[in-house]
Parts: structure tokens; C-alpha cells; sequence
């Protein structure tokens, strides 16, 4: 039976999505699992593997073109095959391949029919932008697939209408990164636990370690990875802090995958290392490094992205003392690092200089209260003054 190729939902909220480029060209022969096209959303760029064992035939959209979420583009024929004599749109999770379950699910919202010059459709973003901006949506031709409406036809017609030149228009990723945490810092009860915490002995291990990992594994052992650990192995002691908070209540995850935050060209993505507590330290290193490459490449694939159950944020190779972060829902918390400074700190009642970090974990006061949060961070600080026992 032949086998559709569709734009994929990958995100919250996803309407449409950008086919960016084929990995195959039509007649190819395609195995599946392999990659087959890259799309850009409103958060990454993703590769896409296919569907299924075939030939590559009746593409319908080439590179650039805004296609809706569930359309299909492609199909994957075996011998004898011939794709169905029309296209229709299809189910945007039955062959959305390497998406992970929850982001397959995800089901973008129905546009609506809109009064513009093509006819087509306007996306519910875009209607809600233009009604914020003052845009006429009957003067507006829309350049998505079937004369839709996109948010970028609202953008330009806001350029056009004589936005100051000074006023810059964000890309799609800093953009949705905007709206986020928007609706995360109005929506979210945030509160804060900070701790300073002495980092001797976390320099130390990764002056150990780091060597062996590197001549094993070819990457370098960041103090992100050894964090990565060690926060993975409070939460298994703190399972409330690694929870979520969702419309039915407080929802407990089993799995321990920790988002890493990575600032990119146009915004900061949080690429997820699963399983981050069962795996060896060099392991982490390896997938940090994999991931953040692929990110920094715009080569991100569904999975890199998805089932965060908590997120650190670390911004102390910027020279940063301390910052509260944001949370990304539904996870319940997210700690920020500050860099490793030399301070004059009491030592057995004398003052001494020690390397000391500042972190600080927001939390969703839904989910966890201040006793929960204080006993974490307090396992977290003596990890990280200990993390010889606590790597064992």
C-alpha cells in the first residue's frame, strides 16, 4: 500500500510548517528511518525520516514552500504501486516518522476561512496578530498553501504600513521563544530558591575525569555534563520536582530527561538528554555535544527536542554571577547556573577563597512548594560538593 509523506506536527500549537529541503529526490530509491526532508517550525529545523521502504514519488511541494500541518507532499510507493489519484490531506502523526509520541499527537488548530484577496484560510496566530496590529485581513493575499494566511503576511503588512525602520522583526524561533515565556511568566506562579555552593570539588572532577572521557570518547567533559548527572540523580531522590504540572493536575514522569539550553542564531533551543540519571558521564558528553551541534546547525531532529522533564540553563561560560530563568511548561522547574568565581567565603570560621557557583531553581508553585524546593536544592549542593559520591 502506498504510503503518504506529510507535513508533520512537531510542536504545541504548530499550524504549518516550512519544507526547508528534500533529502531525496522524486524517483529515489528511500529506506526507512533515513532522512528524508528537513522542516523548519516555529522552534527548530527538523529532519524528517521516511515513512517507510520505496521509491520517492508525486512530490507536490519543493523547498520554501509554507505547507499546512497534516498535507500530504509525497508518497513512498512500493513495486506495482501508483499514488492515489488525488491528494488529500492526512492524519499529521499516522507517518510523521522520528517525532517522538507527544509531539506526534500534537494537533494544530483549524484555521479559519478569512475575507482576504486570495479566498483561502487564516491561521488562528495570524488572525490574533492582525487584530493586535490593526491589519485589515480583507487586504491582505495570502502566500501559505491554498492562499492561506500566515503570520508573515501579517508581519509584512505591518512592515508596509510604515513600521519604523528601527523596529525589528523577529525570526519564527525567537519569536515563539517571546510568546512562551510570555504565557509562562504570566500564567506560571513562579518563586525562586538560590543556593552558593562551593565548586572545589566539581572543578576536581572534571580535571579527573575529563582526560580519560576525552581520549575514550573524543569530546570534552563540560562542568553542563557533570551538572546534567548530578541533577539527574537529586531529581530521583525529589520525584515532585520532576513533575508537571497539567489541566488535570499534577502529573508524575517516570522518566528523568533533562533539556540542556543552547543559544543558537535565532534564539535559544532546549535539546533533551534522556535518561540523563541511567547513562555514563561520557555518554552525556557525547549526546550534549551531538545535540548541540545539530542545533547550531539547523539539522535538529524531532527527538532532540522532545519529553523535557526538567531544564537547566547554563549561562557561566557568559561570565554570568546569577539569573533567575524562566519555566518552560509543563515541566515544574528549571535551575539557572552562574559561573564558577573565586570568592571570599568563611572556612572553618576564617575567610578563605574558594570557587564558588550560584544556582537558582524556579519553581511552578503549583506543583512544588518551598519545603519540596529547599530539600532538593539542598541535595543538588551537596552533589555538587560531593559528586565523586554521588557518581558512583
Amino acid at each position: 500500500m502506498a504510503t503518504s509523506v506529510v507535513m508533520p506536527a512537531l510542536e504545541l500549537a504548530q499550524e504549518t510548517g516550512k519544507l526547508v529541503a528534500w533529502r531525496k529526490k522524486e524517483g529515489d530509491s528511500v529506506s526507512k528511518g533515513e532522512p528524508l526532508l528537513e522542516v523548519e517550525t516555529d522552534k527548530a529545523v527538523v529532519e524528517i525520516e521516511a515513512p517507510a521502504d520505496g521509491v520517492l514519488a508525486a512530490v507536490t511541494a519543493q523547498a520554501g514552500a509554507v505547507i499546512a500541518v497534516g498535507k500530504t507532499i509525497a508518497w513512498i510507493l512500493r513495486p506495482g504501486e501508483t499514488p492515489p489519484a488525488e491528494t488529500a490531506p492526512a492524519d499529521s502523526g499516522r507517518h510523521a516518522a522520528a517525532a517522538e509520541p507527544v509531539a506526534a499527537a500534537t494537533s494544530a488548530p483549524v484555521a479559519a476561512r478569512a475575507a482576504g484577496k486570495g479566498g483561502g484560510r487564516i491561521s488562528p496566530k495570524a488572525r490574533r496578530f492582525a487584530q493586535e496590529h490593526g491589519i485589515d485581513l480583507a487586504m491582505l493575499r495570502g502566500s501559505g498553501s491554498e492562499g492561506e494566511i500566515l503570520t508573515s503576511d501579517v508581519e509584512a503588512a505591518i512592515a508596509a504600513a510604515g513600521a519604523p525602520t528601527q523596529v525589528e522583526v523577529p525570526g519564527s524561533i525567537w519569536r515563539l521563544m517571546a510568546e512562551r515565556t510570555l504565557q509562562s511568566w504570566t500564567t506560571v506562579p513562579h518563586f525562586f530558591v538560590v543556593r552558593d555552593v562551593d565548586a572545589g570539588a566539581l572543578n576536581e572532577t572534571r580535571k579527573q575525569r575529563g582526560p580519560a572521557i576525552e581520549r575514550e570518547r573524543s569530546v570534552s567533559l563540560t562542568h553542563t555534563d557533570l551538572l546534567v548527572a548530578l541533577v539527574a540523580r537529586a531529581l530521583a531522590r525529589h520525584p515532585r520536582v520532576n513533575a508537571s504540572w497539567t489541566p488535570k493536575g499534577i502529573r508524575s514522569n517516570e522518566e528523568i530527561n533533562i533539556g540542556v539550553a543552547i543559544a543558537v542564531a535565532d534564539g535559544v533551543v532546549a535539546t533533551v538528554i534522556k535518561n540523563a540519571g541511567q547513562i555514563a558521564l561520557g555518554d552525556i558528553s557525547v549526546q550534549r555535544r551531538d545535540l548541540a551541534e545539530r542545533a547550531k546547525g539547523g539539522r535538529t531532529r524531532p527527538a532532540d527536542i522532545a519529553g523535557a522533564t526538567f531544564t537547566i540553563s547554563n549561562l557561566g561560560m557568559y561570565h554570568v554571577d546569577a539569573f533567575t530563568a524562566i519555566i518552560s511548561p509543563p515541566q515544574a522547574a528549571i535551575l539557572a547556573v552562574g559561573s564558577i568565581t573565586d570568592r571570599v567565603v568563611p572556612v572553618d570560621g576564617r575567610p578563605a577563597v574558594r570557587p564558588i557557583v550560584t544556582l537558582t531553581l524556579s519553581c511552578d508553585h503549583r506543583v512544588i512548594d518551598g519545603a519540596h524546593g529547599a530539600l532538593f536544592m539542598n541535595d543538588l549542593a551537596d552533589a555538587v560538593r560531593d559528586p565523586e559520591k554521588w557518581l558512583q
